[in-house]
């Protein structure tokens, strides 16, 4: 097999802000790989507080080619002869993608199929990033005739996040999650959760920070379900997480890949934890990994590729508030420009 990787950059239809930062474009790492004719591709977005960037994902890449053998289906092998090098989650994942995506098209199936999966799963939410008040309700206002679901960012540490919530209500009826990436106490979170549950909240994700040592009690009292992210990473954490959550959410650029994503379903599932299954802000590539396993989930963040303004791997069927997965063989999505003329640096 020959492997080949370059970053790449994506520009978003509008200025994304979460409690953390906010960002007018994001980068990934594409990885591709070609054997016996045929081209697999993948795609990973590095996380900068896991001091990861799209280039040296693909430096490590570009060095891994080499390991990689002659058989797309060697899965476990593939994976034993990588160097166990840390901070490359993004890198694992694009690789994982891509080996998905050749393998599918050997074989002539859609990735989704090759796993024994269901096409479809639940509809995905749209997030309503952090604004003021009533900036979130226009902006809510205007999704929720498409979305099935609705995720607000909250942790604007203003005392405003339940005036979010509640503005948001005043507009819609759909359902309702909320994302408070890490941005409050374990005192706000005791106060707030009632409140939430009395707008009808489905569920409050990452209210503390990780690990933050009032997770259990946070969990005890809650009259919602708590889904962690920033505490969960890979297979390895998902025990630890029962005793601070009621669900994980699985994001295959966190994760390393699909395989690692599954493995974690069924972790959680073993556990009595709910599973989730989100996204970075990535093209439809990445978003065309994710959906093959979101049967798998019992709630659905896939929206990365819907922030762009314009997606590069078009492909992923958005049909009654849920992003499908091509039924077409491998991921199922092809770049609009192939991968050599983007390598002049065009995104």
């Amino acid at each position: 097999m020959e492997l080949e990787a370059r970053a790449a950059t994506f520009r978003l239809a509008e200025t994304f802000v979460i409690s953390r930062d906010s960002t007018d474009e994001t980068e990934s790492v594409i990885a591709e790989v070609k054997h016996a004719g045929k081209i697999g591709y993948g795609e990973g977005a590095p996380i900068d507080r896991y001091d990861e960037n799209a280039d040296s994902a693909a430096a490590f890449l570009n060095e891994c080619g080499k390991l990689l053998g002659d058989d797309p289906f060697a899965f476990d092998e593939i994976q034993a002869r990588l160097p166990q090098t840390r901070h490359t989650q993004a890198a694992l994942a694009a690789l994982d993608h891509a080996l998905h995506d050749l393998c599918g098209k050997l074989t002539g199936l859609p990735v989704w199929r090759l796993l024994g999966l269901r096409r479809e799963g639940p509809p995905t939410c749209w997030t309503v990033w952090l604004g003021d008040p009533d900036d979130m309700a226009r902006r809510a206002e205007q999704a929720a005739p498409r979305f099935r679901r609705l995720k607000l960012k909250l942790g604007g540490r203003d005392g405003l996040d339940l005036e979010r919530v509640r503005a948001v209500r005043s507009v819609t009826e759909a359902p309702l999650q909320v994302d408070v990436n890490e941005y409050w106490s374990v005192d706000e979170a005791l106060e707030a959760l009632p409140q939430l549950a009395g707008l009808g909240v489905e569920y409050c994700e990452q209210p503390l920070p990780e690990g933050d040592d009032g997770g259990a009690r946070v969990k005890a009292v809650s009259p919602i379900p708590i889904y962690v992210d920033e505490d969960c990473h890979s297979l390895a954490d998902v025990t630890a997480c029962a005793e601070r959550a009621h669900g994980i959410n699985i994001k295959l650029s966190k994760s390393g890949g699909i395989r690692e994503a599954i493995r974690m379903a069924h972790a959680a599932r073993a556990l009595g934890l709910g599973v989730m299954l989100g996204c970075m802000t990535e093209s439809g590539l990445g978003i065309a990994a994710a959906a093959q396993i979101a049967s798998l989930c019992d709630f659905v963040d896939l929206d990365g590729n819907l922030l762009l303004l314009e997606d590069p791997w078009p492909g992923v069927e958005f049909r009654d508030g849920v992003q499908l997965p091509p039924n077409k063989p491998g991921l199922g999505v092809e770049p609009v420009l192939s991968f050599s003329e983007r390598s002049d640096g065009r995104n």
